[in-house]
């Protein structure tokens, strides 16, 4: 018998004389309703990221303003993406015969040319508003994890009828078969002396546009 089965069987015969455990499962599972967009945008906003609230007819306007304002020469782009959204991110601001370099996903990018590229354009699965939280499942518009882990700036469009109240209600939209990267704020650690260090585990920088419905 290994230490892991004698264990476990040590576990066994001390409990199997307990009396049973009603664990109650009545804790909470809804959110807010009402002001999702604003709640969201606030606790985004309270992790460092760069918030824009717009709507519909603003959004391409947006992410070339973005892309503009940072440099970005080269882009990642997944399979998926909205059109609008690409066509918006290839146009150098200021230069309409200019533009900037798609870079897509296939064949796979290696993390070399992820770094190089520097900079990653998705959409999303679902947000939450509670926690500011972005979730991606790798679907379409999202790409593969590594894809928004290695470049060091991600702008990240969120659609207002992507945004539930609270974590239970995002689970519940989620396939959790599928590999889902959890996103609040850009990637930030401290060290004991709680210095801030920012870019370590993925973007440096997290720019969110969020699309409403007005």
């Amino acid at each position: 018998m290994s230490s892991r089965e004698q264990i476990l069987a040590r576990v066994r015969a001390a409990v199997r004389d307990a009396p049973a455990v009603d664990i109650p499962r009545a804790y909470r599972t809804g959110g807010p309703r009402e002001g999702l967009v604003e709640l969201f945008a606030e606790r985004v906003d309270d992790y460092r990221a760069i918030v824009h609230v717009v709507t519909g007819d603003q959004v391409a306007a947006t992410i070339g303003a973005a892309l503009a304002a940072r440099g970005v020469t080269r882009l990642v782009v997944p399979e998926g993406l909205d059109e609008e959204w690409a066509r918006a991110a290839a146009r150098a601001e200021g230069d309409e015969a200019a533009t900037r370099a798609l870079v897509g996903d296939d064949p796979p990018l290696g993390a070399g040319d992820l770094d190089a590229a520097g900079a990653v354009l998705t959409g999303c699965a679902v947000a939450v508003a509670e926690t500011g939280t972005i979730v991606l499942d790798t679907g379409p518009g999202q790409g593969r994890r590594v894809l928004t882990l290695v470049p060091d700036y991600h702008l990240c469009v969120v659609r207002a009828g992507q945004i539930v109240g609270s974590v239970p209600e995002a689970v519940a939209r989620l396939d959790p078969a599928r590999p889902l990267t959890w996103i609040s704020g850009p990637s930030a650690t401290s060290d004991i002396e709680l210095d801030r260090v920012e870019g370590v585990h993925g973007p440096r920088t997290l720019e969110v546009v969020i699309v409403t419905d007005r």
